[in-house]
Order: C-alpha cells, then structure tokens, then sequence
C-alpha cells in the first residue's frame, strides 16, 4: 500500500483559490455533462448544479430530448444538446472538463458514445455511475479508460467498485480494504480513483492515497455522488490538475455535506441540501 495521508483544510487552501477580479465566464471553466435518462432527469440536474454551485463559467447538459422541458426548468442556467443526435458530431474541443454518467443507462449505445468521447477529447474526463456500469458491461478489462490519451477520474461508490474489481479478475473490496482496492483500480486503469463512502479515498499512482477528513452519514442519500460529479468536473475545468481536482472536489462536497447538516441535521438532509450548502463550503475555504 502506497504512503496515506490526509485531505485537509490547509492542503485544499493551496489548490481553490480566490478568482482575478477581471475574470468572465468563459474563463471559469466550459463543462460537459453526459447523463440523464428517461425517469433519471434529476441525475443530470444536479451533476450540473453541483458544477455551477463550483464555481464553472459555463455547463452544457448532453441529455435525451424528452428531458429537455424538465432540465430547462430544474436548471435553467444550462443549455441542453441530444445525446445520441447531436453530441457525435459536435467538436469537443471548447470543453474544459467532460463529464459522464449520472443516470446515464447501460446499454451498448451509451457504450459507443462513451467510447467515442474518450478517443476523441484530451481534456480531462470524469466518469461516474452509468459510465463505470458500462464501462464493466462492455469493455474487457477496462481497456477504455486504460488506453485512453487524456486524464481520466473515476469515482466509484462501493457496489461501482466491486463491479469494476470483479471486471479485472480482482478481489472486493471487503476482502482487499478501501485503500489497497483503491489503489489497485489506479494501477489497472492509470486513472486517478475517487473511492467514496465513509472516508472517501482518492488515489493515483505514484502521487499517493489520501483520505478526506470531511463528511458525514446525512451524506448516504441518493443523488450526493451525482453532485461530487459535478463538483469534480468544475475543479477540473478550473485548471486544477485532475489528481488535485478529484482531492479538493471530495473535500469540499464533503464540507457541504457538514454544512448543511450543521442546518439541518443529519437525519432528513438530502443531496438538494449538500448542492445548495456548495457556496457556503467554497466561501469557508477561500474566505469571501
């Protein structure tokens, strides 16, 4: 096992810092999200306000068209293109992150749209949920993260993990340990790996295994992973390295996370709650 530090408040004050007072939107970051299905709208939704809650310039949802009327509504801060008709043909290159999965769908289709992406963008890309799901589904090994050029985040929850583990022929997570099944996925597919759950665990190889200090079990609600997302993604466009944008994303979802439940409490908050604590996290580290 690789040495183990901390993700602290000290080390994500060296990565967010304060914007230049002259800056524009389009130099905060132009995000991608790819995600969304028929019943699976609020995925989308807040993968993208969890980006423009972090700070990006610009998100652009790729999303079927029969979810355009309920994302233009949910955030109408974003401008939607069709996944399928439109996302294949269209030039990537204005995209400062990508990223793909929350409620996207397994199927061979989202395979090869998934597949083109990674080919055809060098930026760096997030994959989440549906993406990993596919990925184990359709691509022996997971050579498609493994070969792909650019830089790539993967952020599993636990059953994501098993399923990719499995994938390689490998042990879970229960019989390897967090850490060690974390750094195991970084090895296999070059990617750094963003391990969630209680003490999420964010990895690279041969940049070391840290382990966020924020957090709290208010945050075991569905849709908290679909907002880290989107969090990620932002950081990433930011011009923050990958490896650091995947750090300093957990730590600050992680501080939302405490936030609201300092609010609220634990027991009822949900990933609404951590998406709209955001601003009050990045205000917490940057100080205005």
């Amino acid at each position: 096992m690789e040495n183990t530090g901390l993700i602290t408040l000290e080390y994500v004050n060296t990565v967010i810092k304060e914007r230049p007072r002259e800056i524009h939107k389009g130099q905060c970051g132009r995000v991608l999200i790819v995600a969304g299905s028929v019943g699976m709208a609020g995925a989308a939704a807040l993968s993208a306000r969890g980006a423009l809650k972090s700070g990006a310039g610009l998100v652009q949802l790729s999303v079927p068209w029969e979810l355009y009327p309920i994302l233009q509504v949910l955030v109408p801060q974003v401008t939607c293109l069709c996944t399928h008709e439109e996302l294949s043909s269209r030039s990537l290159e204005n995209y400062d992150s990508i990223a793909i999965g929350p409620g996207l769908g397994v199927d061979e289709k989202n395979y090869r749209l998934i597949e083109d992406i990674l080919k055809r963008y060098k930026g760096p890309v997030v994959l989440d949920a549906d993406a990993l799901n596919t990925t184990c589904q359709y691509s022996p090994k997971l050579s498609m993260i493994r070969d792909r050029e650019g830089e790539v985040i993967i952020t599993p929850h636990p059953g994501e993990g098993d399923r990719l583990l499995k994938a390689l022929g490998e042990k879970s997570i229960r019989e390897t340990g967090r850490c060690t099944a974390a750094e195991l996925l970084g090895r296999k597919t070059g990617a750094a790996v963003l391990l969630k759950g209680a003490g999420t665990v964010v990895t690279m190889t041969g940049r070391g295994t840290y382990i966020n200090t924020t957090g709290n079990p208010g945050m075991a609600t569905g849709g908290s992973g679909d907002v880290l997302t989107g969090v990620i993604a932002s950081l990433a466009a930011w011009e923050i390295e990958p490896f650091d944008a995947a750090k300093a994303g957990a730590f600050v979802h992680g501080m939302a996370g405490d936030i609201a439940a300092q609010r609220l409490g634990q027991w009822g908050m949900t990933s609404v709650d951590i998406e709209e604590s955001l601003p009050a996290a990045f205000k917490k580290i940057i100080g205005k």
